[in-house]
């Protein structure tokens, strides 16, 4: 699969880079980032997939968390994905912040206009997985995923949906149960149509209530965080967990928000958690 090299740079004795290639399941280029850690000249090491939440881009998490000094320790690769198709064409597509450009959702479109080009579940588990997998010193059988909000939805989700090709999975300030909160409406009516079975699909709180299963959680939440009451909802989420037995660590902290001085914070904790994680698998 061929990839273009946008840029690299030497971070922590490792190489942060960023890449684009011509998507067949998009049907449009798609960006990505991924960095590379130092022992990965040495052979492949686990990968750690981050989804980033409404309006980032492939950069945004690269740039704000501070992640590579804790994943050049660990020996963990961190891809970061863009967060939909960009230039898609379609009308309407950059006139909310919430939905369409930069608010995919990390689900496949069933609706026109948006089915052509926003199939962002496909591309994450499966072509971009190989991209990385190929292109890059990365093991197949040490894959992680975490994201934040709509990313954290995605992380999730897709960890539920694919559990055979995630070993380790977390989420800061998730949109955890979004067929009931407005962020998830409104995507899931324009990606989905109306059907609440399709939408039941792509809600975390619910595929676990359907049985789904992923190994143990870590959830970080701030309480100082405006879109908590109305559209987060991790304590539906660890309801329907605790009535699966689905294990779950959600941790609630006094004065954070939502943004990446959060996430800053608590980064390296969820980094720790899922190195653990795949080397115990």
């Amino acid at each position: 699969m061929a990839l273009e090299t946008l840029s690299e740079h030497r971070c922590f004795c490792g190489v942060q880079g960023y890449y684009r290639h011509a998507s067949a399941v998009i049907g449009l280029p798609m960006k990505f980032g991924v960095f590379v850690p130092p022992q990965a000249a040495q052979g492949p090491v686990p990968v750690l997939f981050f989804l980033a939440g409404l309006t980032c881009t492939e950069e945004t998490f690269a740039i704000k968390a501070g992640a590579q000094r804790v994943a050049a320790e660990l020996g963990l690769m961190l891809v970061t994905p863009d967060t939909s198709p960009r230039d898609t064409g379609i009308e309407g597509a950059s006139a909310a912040w919430d939905f369409g450009h930069g608010a995919g959702f990390y689900l496949d479109a069933t609706q026109a206009p948006w089915a052509k080009h926003f199939r962002m579940e496909s591309w994450i588990t499966q072509e971009l997985r190989e991209c990385v997998l190929s292109s890059f010193a990365a093991r197949a059988d040490r894959v992680g995923v975490f994201g934040h909000s709509m990313g954290g939805h995605g992380a999730l989700t897709l960890a539920l949906r694919h559990p055979s090709l995630f070993q380790s999975v977390s989420a800061l300030a998730p949109i955890a149960a979004p067929t009931q909160c407005p962020w998830g409406e409104k995507a899931f009516t324009g990606y989905l149509g109306d059907d609440r079975a399709a939408w039941a699909e792509h809600d975390a709180t619910e595929l676990v209530k359907a049985g789904r299963k992923v190994p143990p959680l870590l959830i970080d939440q701030g309480l100082a965080d405006n879109f908590l009451a109305a559209q987060l909802h991790p304590h539906l989420f660890e309801a329907a967990c605790k009535r699966a037995g689905q294990a779950l660590t959600l941790r609630r902290h006094e004065g954070y928000d939502h943004g990446y001085f959060f996430i800053a914070t608590f980064v390296e904790d969820h980094l720790r958690h899922h190195a653990q994680t795949l080397a115990a698998h």
